[in-house]
């Protein structure tokens, strides 16, 4: 089954990628691999799901805003590759958000993006991650994905 199969049996649609918003590429090709720059939660109309999750946000906003980010990189993979099908594996997801310091379910959150992963590209998608609380992120977005593809 293609990945554009994938997805529309998973009723997801691949946003547009959006363009960096400083001095930097959205992504890097280096050989066969793709490195993914940390993807935000922006929706098609530009909106950015921000606020600190434990205070201005709850858990799924958090979930929400994850969703939001993965698909951001499926928007940069396939800027990147021109066909998603040429996705080898996914090496690594590194997801950092922005919560309270009593915040627990980083991996919880986590989990909407690896099960995405998952979920579109099959055995593929499996990677490994890490998973990072931090005090705050940049434009004050609730999550941001750093991924690591092979082509």
């Amino acid at each position: 089954m293609s990945i554009e199969e994938n997805l529309k049996n998973l009723n997801l649609t691949i946003p547009k990628a959006p363009d960096p918003v400083g001095n930097y590429l959205a992504y890097v090709k280096s050989k066969n691999i793709i490195f993914v720059s940390g993807q935000l939660p922006i929706d098609n109309n530009g909106k950015l799901i921000k606020g600190k999750i434990g205070l201005d946000l709850n858990s799924q906003d958090g979930e929400k805003a994850t969703k939001l980010a993965i698909l951001n990189v499926l928007g940069q993979l396939q800027k990147a590759t021109g066909d998603l099908n040429l996705i080898k594996k996914c090496i690594k997801i590194t997801g950092y958000y922005n919560c309270t310091e009593n915040f627990e379910d980083h991996p919880k959150l986590l989990n909407i993006a690896s099960d995405l992963i998952v979920d579109v590209f099959k055995q593929k998608g499996k990677h490994s991650r890490a998973v990072v609380g931090v005090n705050s992120l940049p434009l004050n977005a609730a999550v941001e994905l750093d991924t690591i593809f092979e082509i």
